[in-house]
């Protein structure tokens, strides 16, 4: 099994503790999410807030609108500093996705890592160059832009 890593980083001129209401709660992955990828939770999310162990489920459609089941466990939160979840089922072989937030004096700089890899072996690796490396950057890149129109 071939793991990728996917990064990003992202400067926003908001304080840190704006930043950490908004990406800590799973609520706002909806708003951050390309409509066409009809990303729906369909888990309780009880108070909003993520806490370790919490699991999420979703319904989303990243391929010719054919609905998938996907479920993620917060497996680590440090307040303010970072989170990391990680695929429990889905459409990948492995997901883990670490969300970083450090305080500047610029705002708040984000940085995503995605370690993931993709089922099938070399046929997954033929789509990973073919479609899921260009779908994961065009989720992110809409992510980045949504944000940058959100707290600027």
């Amino acid at each position: 099994m071939k793991v990728y890593k996917y990064q990003t980083e992202q400067v926003l001129p908001i304080p840190l503790e704006k930043a950490w209401d908004f990406f800590s709660s799973p609520v706002n992955l909806k708003e951050i999410t390309p409509d066409y990828l009809g990303f729906k939770i369909t888990s309780d999310l009880g108070n909003g807030k993520m806490y370790p162990g919490q699991i999420i489920t979703y319904v989303v459609k990243p391929l010719a609108g054919i609905p998938m089941r996907w479920a993620t466990e917060i497996t680590h939160v440090k307040d303010h500093e970072y989170f990391v979840d990680e695929q429990r089922f889905g459409p990948y072989a492995m997901w883990h996705h670490q969300h970083w937030f450090k305080e500047t004096d610029k705002g708040v700089h984000m940085t995503d890592i995605v370690h993931y890899a993709v089922p099938f072996g070399f046929i997954g690796r033929i789509a990973n160059t073919l479609v899921v490396e260009n779908k994961l950057t065009e989720i992110f890149d809409y992510r980045y832009k949504k944000v940058e129109t959100l707290f600027s």
